[in-house]
């Protein structure tokens, strides 16, 4: 796993209001970009597996297209169940690029 910051995209690549999945290592993460800024957070959700980074971003909420399962990108939490999270994980932006650092591999809930 890569323990250091990594670019995956520009500033422009990703327009406010929009998500992007994209491969570290072998881990598929989502950037979000919000009014707040720019979050990443693990691409599957833990209710049945879908992809994240296709759905919708209201707010700072990302929300799985398969179930409509929602999740704020800053903390990870599910708003509706508490109990389950995704994992998020270190941004910064430098110079027009965005870099991601992969949080350590934690355990998350088992999908329903």
């Amino acid at each position: 796993m890569t323990e250091a910051f990594i670019e995956v995209l520009r500033e422009t690549d990703l327009p406010v209001g929009r998500i992007k999945s994209v491969k570290i290592d072998d881990h598929t993460v989502a950037i979000c970009h919000t009014s707040h800024g720019f979050f990443a957070t693990d691409n599957t959700c833990p209710h049945r597996g879908g992809p994240l980074a296709e759905g919708d971003l209201i707010g700072d909420e990302i929300v799985c297209p398969w179930h409509l399962w929602g999740f704020d990108v800053t903390t990870g939490r599910c708003p509706g169940n508490r109990d389950f999270t995704i994992a998020t994980h270190d941004v910064k932006v430098d110079s027009g690029r965005i870099l991601v650092k992969l949080s350590p591999v934690r355990e998350t809930s088992d999908a329903l």
